[in-house]
């Protein structure tokens, strides 16, 4: 089946708490099963789809370290956290009939693949989804940053990133009301205003590779695919 999308490869980037959907902690099956209908539609419509997930419905990096946790250990317990949210969507991915693979950047080849450039390009092309977890493999770097670098290395056309606002605002929109939202911003915009919607490493790879990032509300059912097709609410931040 042709795409009517305007990008033929793409990476989302999920938040690990949007995966919590109702629930206070971990995996709500029902939101990891809508987030899976979504993707499913945008494969069966022939775009292909890498997937990242964050770990912060299971466990944050940052967050433990606060705690009073030595960082590089807190990060890699919130790696280990986003291969088991990939690992999860696989397992719903696959209810849905599509063909999907966790690839960790930490080697575990017991519970799922090493992620490869390569392997994971002959997955893409094959239509399989691509679920990267372990985020860059390294300590003190986000998962948005391990987006940005998947998205780089896999040639990616776009980076989606699903939030829980529709779009990049002055400030935050949940607590002012009076915050304006971007049709469009560049990456220079995002750095010099300091706004919060990726972290700068992941913004300035993603300027480094002029790879667009469209932010929308992944908590809207249904936005994705509409976004995907230029439609539905979002910033795109490009050069």
């Amino acid at each position: 089946m042709g795409s009517t999308a305007e990008y033929s490869r793409i990476l989302l980037k999920v938040s690990g708490e949007a995966l919590m959907g109702s629930k206070e902690f971990g995996i709500d099956l029902d939101m990891a099963g809508r987030v899976a209908d979504e993707v499913a539609e945008a494969v069966r419509g022939g775009v292909q789809v890498a997937l990242v997930i964050g770990g912060g419905n299971i466990f944050r990096g940052v967050s433990g370290a606060a705690s009073g946790m030595d960082r590089a250990n807190a990060d890699q317990m919130g790696m280990l956290a986003t291969v088991m949210n990939a690992l999860a969507m696989q397992d719903v991915l696959a209810a849905r009939g599509i063909d999907a693979r966790a690839m960790s950047a930490i080697p575990m080849q017991t519970v799922c693949e090493p992620f490869l450039r390569a392997r994971a390009q002959r997955h893409l092309d094959k239509g399989r989804v691509v679920i990267c977890a372990a985020g860059t493999g390294n300590p003190f770097f986000t998962t948005d940053t391990g987006a940005s670098l998947r998205a780089a290395e896999l040639k990616c056309d776009a980076m989606f990133k699903g939030t829980s606002v529709d779009g990049v605002y002055s400030a935050d929109p949940k607590k002012d009301s009076a915050a304006t939202r971007f049709d469009t911003l560049t990456y220079d915009d995002i750095l010099a205003k300091n706004l919060k919607v990726m972290d700068g490493a992941a913004i300035a790879l993603a300027r480094d590779n002029a790879i667009p990032v469209i932010v929308f509300s992944i908590r809207k059912p249904g936005e994705f695919n509409k976004v995907l097709r230029g439609r539905g609410t979002f910033t795109t931040v490009t050069v």
